[in-house]
């Protein structure tokens, strides 16, 4: 899923195929040369992956702004991931650039599992337990040397963009409540404690699951140290509200994270959703369902 950190949205995008994958693959790491290659379909706006053999999928990242994301994935999976209670990425190789593609590209494990839809969530108590466990685990982590988070700052820092993204939307959704729903979320307190990992971008394109729980989380290229209240998206892009109550408990969010987390997903949201709303209808549609939920709350 596109993370927008700094509010950038893209439209220098590349033209990826199976086939460039598979001439990557066999010109920097023969081994796996002649393994067939598909791409996936996915919603996200960042990479293209591609299944490579029975075990293992190519990640390419789509734009230039992208980039950056391959190798702060390939430093930070390997210092994250055996702390974490469920699976994530597990680098297998860093490819370069080649047969006409000009940037770096990596190669994972493959990760079983589905996306689970919002609104039809199997287990919702279940999973919102599974995600608030891998939250926890996620800020407990040591934070030394860690990257800032792009959506680890106040949310001050999205009010132009917000604004921007409301003015756009004006007659197409309830912009006077959600503007008020906006302007209360922007008067919640600051996180007093220290900075901690958060990922930055939990999401239902991000999570994987499997019988309903949860069993890995994927996309770490935002991953960051910063207001971990971020986090709490996932309250209202995939949770019902039947299970907000259950998640938030478990994660311990006290009045203020919570309503920094809602701001967070309506800003998202919001940003999404004039940009996305005929190119890319999954992520629209995931925009609409925040916003209605969040209208719904405050209701």
């Amino acid at each position: 899923m596109s993370r927008m950190g700094a509010v950038r949205m893209h439209t220098d995008e590349v033209d990826l195929d199976a086939p460039l994958v598979s001439r990557l693959v066999a010109a920097q790491f023969p081994r796996w040369a002649g393994l067939p290659v598909r791409r996936l379909e996915s919603s996200g706006t960042e990479n293209a992956m591609f299944r490579l053999g029975a075990d293992k999928v190519v990640r390419l990242p789509r734009h230039p702004g992208a980039v950056g994301s391959v190798a702060h994935e390939q430093r930070w999976l390997a210092r994250l991931g055996p702390g974490l209670p469920v699976a994530a990425p597990v680098p297998l190789a860093l490819g370069g650039p080649g047969e006409g593609f000009a940037w770096p590209w990596s190669v994972y494990r493959w990760l079983d599992g589905s996306n689970p839809v919002a609104g039809a969530v199997e287990k919702p108590h279940g999973l919102a337990a599974d995600l608030a466990e891998f939250v926890i685990a996620l800020r407990a982590l040591g934070t030394r040397g860690g990257p800032p988070n792009d959506r680890g700052v106040p949310l001050t820092e999205r009010d132009a963009p917000t604004r921007d993204a409301l003015s756009r939307l004006a007659g197409r959704i309830d912009t006077g409540a959600v503007t008020a729903l906006w302007e209360e979320a922007l008067r919640a307190p600051g996180r007093a404690q220290p900075p901690v990992w958060a990922h930055g971008d939990l999401s239902p394109g991000n999570v994987l699951v499997r019988d309903g729980r949860l069993t890995a989380v994927i996309d770490f290229g935002g991953v960051g140290v910063g207001d971990p209240a971020v986090d709490l998206i996932v309250a209202w892009n995939l949770l019902p509200a039947s299970a907000r109550g259950t998640f938030r408990e478990a994660v311990g969010a006290d009045d203020a994270e919570w309503a920094r987390g809602r701001g967070w997903a309506l800003s998202i949201s919001l940003i999404q959703l004039p940009y996305y709303w005929q190119t890319n209808p999954p992520l629209a549609e995931n925009s609409r369902h925040v916003i209605g939920e969040i209208l719904a709350e405050a209701r």
